[in-house]
């Protein structure tokens, strides 16, 4: 049953934005910043069922999801209906008036009759070695099995991972089923087991709206073998309200051509706001991961230890060449909160 506290009342300003999302060290324990107050009324959660949940992620199907970036064009497609909006494209070829961007949708490429993309700049990624508490998500949502990416962060039930709200509920919609988390994925493998999640929270701007700007989602995960996700792999600490501008280290596992989803990819720079859409309140660093790394860690600083700060949500055109994430504010922090202490 899905239960939803006081849904924001305010639709984003989805202003003819053609987005692509770009949705999938040792762990730090550090506890999370807390600034100031939250407002835990934003919060939208849906129980989760683990009944043969970690025996449907075959092998087969894990490689067969669809990467999650499709979500995000279809919540916007309906945003921009409930708005009155009509310049909604229908293919993935078509432009959105004065941005002379694409809209590509990653899962419809080989149907396209769009050129091919040049050449991946590879200095806009790096290849990494499995981290133990950053994985691939898996979920199932209208019948569709999608990926996504994930990250195990602290929490009083260490029990609690991140991704991006477009991964656990379609934003405006339904929450998603079939829900598991992969730590340390790796070419099929999973080291640390498939664990299935017990409840899943996200903002209610974006399950009512699919508002980009809180594009964030919490999953709180059963037990495996009698042990608590943290205790297994490790969490990393969480910040909220932070300065603006900051540099940043993401991760991901970029699913959609020219990656294939089965190697943990991460990308560095420094924060800059969204040029394109300054209501969104995102901000992007340099990165051309494609969907499947939605959901992914932002970190503070220069590796996998750090403060988590956000999650890839975002970017523009079939070449991006920077991915945006959401700006973890009060809202997000209370979200993570009720998250976090969920039994």
């Amino acid at each position: 049953m899905t239960r939803t506290k006081t849904l924001a009342t305010s639709l984003l300003g989805l202003t003819a934005a053609a987005l692509l999302a770009l949705g999938a060290g040792s762990g730090a324990t550090a506890a999370p910043s807390i600034s100031d107050g939250t407002d835990a009324s934003t919060v939208s959660s849906n129980s989760a069922s683990d009944a043969n949940t970690a025996d449907y992620w075959t092998p087969e199907r894990m490689k067969n999801a669809v990467s999650g970036d499709l979500l995000v064009t279809k919540a916007l497609t309906r945003t921009q209906a409930a708005v009155g909006l009509s310049d909604i494209p229908t293919s993935p070829d078509q432009v959105f008036p004065g941005l002379g961007r694409a809209l590509t949708i990653e899962g419809q490429n080989a149907t396209s009759t769009a050129a091919p993309s040049p050449a991946v700049d590879r200095k806009a990624n790096a290849g990494e070695s499995p981290v133990s508490h950053i994985g691939k998500v898996f979920f199932t949502l209208g019948g569709v099995n999608y990926v996504c990416s994930g990250n195990s962060v602290t929490s009083a039930n260490q029990s609690t991972v991140s991704t991006a709200g477009h991964c656990l509920n379609e934003g405006p919609g339904a929450f998603a089923g079939n829900f598991t988390f992969v730590p340390a994925y790796q070419d099929g493998a999973a080291p640390y087991g498939k664990w299935t999640a017990k409840a899943l929270y996200t903002t209610s701007q974006w399950s009512s709206s699919g508002n980009i700007q809180y594009d964030t989602g919490f999953a709180v995960m059963n037990t495996l073998n009698g042990q608590k996700l943290a205790a297994v792999v490790g969490a990393s600490g969480v910040q909220f309200n932070a300065a603006r501008g900051l540099a940043y280290k993401s991760f991901g596992y970029p699913a959609a051509s020219p990656f294939t989803g089965e190697s943990l990819k991460s990308c560095s720079g420094t924060a800059t706001n969204d040029p394109n859409n300054p209501q969104f309140n995102t901000q992007g660093i340099p990165c051309n991961m494609t969907g499947g790394s939605s959901g992914g860690p932002w970190f503070l600083g220069s590796s996998a230890s750090g403060y988590q700060n956000s999650v890839n949500s975002y970017g523009y055109g079939s070449n991006s060449t920077t991915m945006y994430g959401p700006y973890w504010g009060t809202v997000i922090q209370g979200t993570y909160q009720t998250a976090s202490t969920a039994p």
